[in-house]
């Protein structure tokens, strides 16, 4: 008789709230193969660790069949730093690196903070009669896409372009996708990289003091990126940047609000923000699930990944793991000791985080100290996805 599966992601309690299926699996064993996936789940955080660490544990990409379905969907990976090994990885890795390292993160600093003082500031405003406002729609994704639209350079006319189209994208990471699910992600990746391309050729032209026009001429020992490489590049901070950061914010918002006395505690001592951040994205992870593909075979909690096989380190269950964190279902926004992984780690850990910390200090900052009450308002709404986890709606009362 088949066993159930160790994680049930048709249940939609589970995807609601997966951490009580986390723990009953982790119970069970470190790592279980999941025959409705076809692959193998790490559920503790030593193994998941593993997963990402284990150079025998690669990223190994496939293009999506048939081809000419999705010629721009592959384009866009096939040349993701995401989706590399070393040598390409490495190749890759140090130019955009360079490119980075021209202080892009401080130059956007100050202008972050301001931006978040502003959407906070609207957002109290329209909410000063004790009408809820959606905190998703009015600051939490206006945020990050107008923060790497402003690292790329892209017009203030054409940015709200840019939330669609990874809208469209990220969404063929999940399991049980719809062919219009599919179609729209192509389109969304055809319409992008089209964007981008005209974007690149215009920074050629005439460069700013943008991250594109840094990306295009950037150079080390005489190599450069390919046009297509830097197109998926670009994709790529935009997806994987401002995806996380809405749902951290989401998420971290709706987890303080269900925490009263962490909240307060934060509000009382804002040195502490730094330090919560890191614990708002350990508590409720914004991407559960990373896929790895053994090269060979490997011996991982216990069983034997074959060659070819796919592994997958679930993130959240990782962090929830009581052999590493005290009391793991408890919010502590002052706790230190926070090995979490929801950034990775090894040579894929997220090229982003450092400007992902400034989103979200500047975000979670100003809803501390431009409002004197942040209070719900009305029930919060999850997104129905598994892997990349966050809100729909978060309606909440701000005053000033």
């Amino acid at each position: 008789m088949p066993t159930a599966p160790p994680l049930d992601l048709s249940d939609p309690a589970v995807v609601l709230d997966p951490y009580p299926a986390f723990d009953a699996a982790r119970a069970v064993a470190p790592v279980q193969w999941h025959e409705g996936l076809g692959l193998w789940l790490a559920f503790t955080h030593a193994e998941s660790n593993t997963v990402l660490r284990d150079r025998r544990l690669g990223r190994i990409w496939a293009d999506r069949e048939p081809a000419d379905r999705f010629g721009s969907f592959n384009l866009v990976h096939r040349n993701a730093i995401l989706e590399m090994e070393p040598p390409h990885h490495t190749r890759l890795r140090r130019l955009i690196s360079k490119a980075f390292a021209r202080g892009h993160v401080e130059r956007l600093r100050p202008w972050v903070v301001e931006l978040a003082d502003r959407l906070v500031d609207e957002l109290a405003d329209a909410s000063s009669d004790g009408t809820p406002v959606d905190l998703l729609t009015g600051m939490a994704e206006q945020l990050p896409v107008a923060v790497i639209a402003e690292l790329l350079g892209v017009p203030e006319s054409d940015r709200a372009l840019l939330r669609p189209w990874s809208n469209a994208i990220v969404k063929m990471y999940e399991y049980g996708r719809t062919p219009d699910t599919e179609d729209a992600a192509e389109r969304a990746a055809d319409e992008f990289v089209a964007y981008l391309r005209e974007l690149a050729a215009e920074r050629r032209r005439v460069p700013g003091d943008d991250l594109v026009s840094h990306l295009v001429g950037v150079r080390d020992a005489g190599d450069a990126l390919t046009e297509d490489e830097l197109v998926t590049t670009c994709i790529l901070l935009l997806n994987a940047g401002h995806e996380a950061t809405v749902n951290v914010t989401g998420n971290g918002l709706l987890a303080l609000l269900q925490h009263p006395d962490q909240l307060a505690r934060l509000r009382a001592d804002p040195a502490l923000l730094p330090t919560a951040i890191e614990e708002l994205m350990r508590f409720d992870s914004p991407l559960q699930l990373f896929e790895r593909t053994a090269t060979e075979d490997v011996e991982l909690g216990g069983v034997v990944v074959e060659r070819g096989q796919k592994v997958a380190a679930l993130l959240g269950s990782a962090n929830h793991d009581p052999a590493v964190f005290d009391s793991p279902g408890d919010l502590d926004v002052g706790r230190t000791d926070n090995p979490h992984v929801s950034f990775g780690a090894g040579i894929h850990f997220c090229i982003g985080a450092p400007l992902a910390r400034v989103e979200l200090q500047a975000g979670f900052g100003a809803l501390l100290s431009r409002t004197s009450s942040v209070e719900l308002g009305g029930e919060a709404v999850r997104r129905p996805e598994f892997v990349i986890r966050g809100l729909a709606e978060l309606p909440v009362v701000l005053r000033r």
